[in-house]
């Protein structure tokens, strides 16, 4: 953790939502003029998209159904904690970009799937923003989470998250429904033992939660709106939260725990702007004093 140097980690797993919790702090960065360091957590797969296919191929031939882009042996946990560490130290690091799609990859001459050349982080940036699967793992072999500053959890309940990667994995990227659901069952003991343990290490956790009946998520033909949902925000130390404030800001919102507040779904975008605008302004403030 750094003064001078802050990290900011969001982490969820695939489907969870956290594109869209990006957007909203990279609202308050541009409204704040603050310049940040943005890594996306796909750029430290191990491998590009025809090396992850034909690594599956290999696991699965040598009787590993379970290798997924959730575990150690497709990503590059070292390098992500060296990242953190060093941002926290002076600034600075090495990263690069994966190109998800056409449109990505175009500008950089290059087919979609791959990555490109590491680089430093230009100088000068006020903090190191990431957002991906892995912002706070821990291993036997690394410990993410304590290099970053403020961690924050995107976790829907489960049968929702399975939803949104369904619907958006079938009509987004054309996969076909056996394949996406494929995925889900290659990819759970990697949820299980590296996904879902990041959460008691993140400071902050937003939880959608679904209002309507979603028990049988594979049969779901849509994605269950921000009106029919509550979002359950969770602080892991809720020393100098201003609940009541909260409370007033946020209609229809209730603590349900000493720590913890639901919210109507349609409200997650400005909760995240009332709670985490402080912290972060609090965060440049700290960085001027040194």
């Amino acid at each position: 953790m750094s003064r001078r140097h802050p990290v900011i980690a969001i982490t969820g797993s695939s489907g969870a939502g956290t594109t869209t919790v990006t957007q909203t702090f990279q609202h308050i960065f541009r409204r704040e003029k603050i310049n940040a360091a943005i890594v996306e957590g796909d750029s430290f797969h191990r491998y590009d998209r025809a090396e992850m296919r034909a690594k599956m191929k290999e696991a699965e031939a040598a009787g590993n159904r379970h290798f997924s882009h959730f575990g150690p042996e497709a990503n590059l946990f070292e390098e992500l904690e060296q990242l953190f560490r060093q941002y926290g130290e002076n600034g600075t690091g090495r990263i690069r970009k994966y190109l998800h799609n056409e449109e990505e990859a175009e500008p950089y001459k290059q087919p979609p799937g791959t990555f490109t050349p590491w680089e430093d982080i230009p100088p000068d940036t006020d903090l190191l923003f990431y957002e991906g699967l892995h912002g706070a793992v821990v291993t036997d072999k690394v410990n993410v989470a304590r290099h970053a500053d403020l961690l924050i959890g995107v976790v829907p309940s489960i049968n929702l998250e399975w939803i949104q990667k369904l619907i958006r994995d079938k009509t987004k990227r054309g996969y076909s429904h056996e394949a996406v659901v494929d995925t889900i069952l290659r990819r759970m003991p990697d949820y299980v033992n590296y996904i879902c343990p990041q959460f008691t290490q993140t400071h902050v956790n937003f939880q959608r939660v679904p209002l309507v009946d979603t028990s049988n998520p594979f049969i779901a033909r849509d994605i269950p709106t921000a009106d029919e949902s509550m979002v359950v925000i969770r602080f892991a130390n809720p020393k100098g939260i201003d609940f009541p404030y909260l409370l007033s800001m946020l209609h229809d919102s209730m603590m349900t725990r000493p720590n913890t507040i639901a919210i109507p779904g349609g409200k997650m975008g400005l909760a995240m702007q009332l709670i985490f605008t402080p912290m972060i302004l609090r965060m440049m403030e700290m960085k001027k004093r040194g």
